[in-house]
């Protein structure tokens, strides 16, 4: 059976929140300025923010900057190098919201796919699979920049030093307690900038690299309990190291590992021989921020996201 529900006459169709562009431009930069070249390896996408309501409305295009043309110009500021992603993200913005008047701000992201050298060799690579940088800018109608950082499927395991006890127990529970686990997880971090901090300059590279070895240096030392405890460590080492990072929020999944029974075989098992499950899986997500901090910063609601 179905209801039929009639709009009230009269009623106005009003265009909401929009945007548009060009998504997933494939960008590879050698730079060859040395006989040891470098090689940055992007995913870029670009999306206008703007007054667009007669294209939709009427099919009238005179405001609409062709996604072919964005993706172009990604590829022509390329020319003039990269350097960090988030600078790069920033040219882009300035350069629509400069170029076009009624651009009145958007939202540029980007990966970074890394790459290492084949025996220190000057022009020979092979792709390092370790984690996926990203970064995503925002230029909001105020012309404030909002730039979000962060990795994704960084794989990282502990052998040992992990517990999981404790736990309530139901008509429902199977799951025994240990006290020698195997705690495994893809690493995946977004972390907001202070928008003062944006303004004045940041090393966008060094910050990277130190929160990476922030957060895999204090997953290894953490005698864990729960994978929230390690993620919260984590979260909290990098947020007390860098004052020029507002929030990070993490997302870690759980992998897996199962003790195999041998005994079948004749066989022990002293904690060696597992199986690793790839689904389903826990999924341990969270938002750490410090004290006074905006929560649900605009910036988040055009990121597909965790907390």
């Amino acid at each position: 059976m179905t209801t039929e529900i009639n709009a009230p006459a009269g009623t106005k169709i009003v265009l909401g929140s929009n945007q548009y562009g060009k998504a997933e431009v494939r960008l590879v930069k050698i730079t060859r300025d040395t006989d040891r070249h470098q090689i940055q390896d992007l995913n870029v996408t670009s999306q206008l923010h703007g007054d667009f309501t007669a294209a939709h409305t009427d099919g009238d295009n005179g405001r609409v900057v062709p996604t072919d043309t964005q993706k172009n110009t990604v590829y022509g500021l390329a020319r003039n190098g990269v350097d960090a992603i988030e600078e790069f993200l920033v040219q882009l913005g300035d350069h629509f919201t400069g170029e076009f008047e009624w651009i009145t701000g958007g939202r540029w992201a980007a990966q970074q796919f890394f790459w290492d050298r084949i025996n220190d060799h000057d022009h020979a690579f092979s792709q390092n699979k370790s984690e996926i940088r990203t970064a995503v800018l925002e230029i909001g109608p105020d012309g404030e920049k909002s730039i979000v950082a962060g990795l994704e499927g960084l794989t990282v395991l502990k052998s040992t030093g992990s517990e999981f006890h404790g736990f309530p127990v139901d008509k429902y529970t199977t799951l025994k307690e240990t006290t020698d686990r195997i705690l495994a997880t893809d690493v995946t971090a977004r972390w907001r900038y202070n928008p003062e901090a944006v303004e004045a300059g940041i090393d966008y590279d060094a910050v990277y690299s130190s929160v990476r070895s922030l957060m895999l240096t204090q997953f290894a030392q953490t005698h864990s309990y729960a994978l929230q405890q390690s993620m919260y460590n984590m979260g909290q080492a990098v947020l007390e190291a860098h004052p020029e990072i507002a929030e990070i929020k993490m997302s870690l999944p759980n992998k897996h590992h199962f003790l195999v029974d041998l005994e079948v075989f004749g066989q022990d098992n002293p904690n060696e021989v597992f199986f690793a499950a790839d689904r389903p899986y826990g999924l341990i997500e969270a938002t750490l921020s410090r004290e006074g901090t905006e929560a649900n910063h605009p910036v988040w609601a055009n990121i597909p996201a965790f907390i």
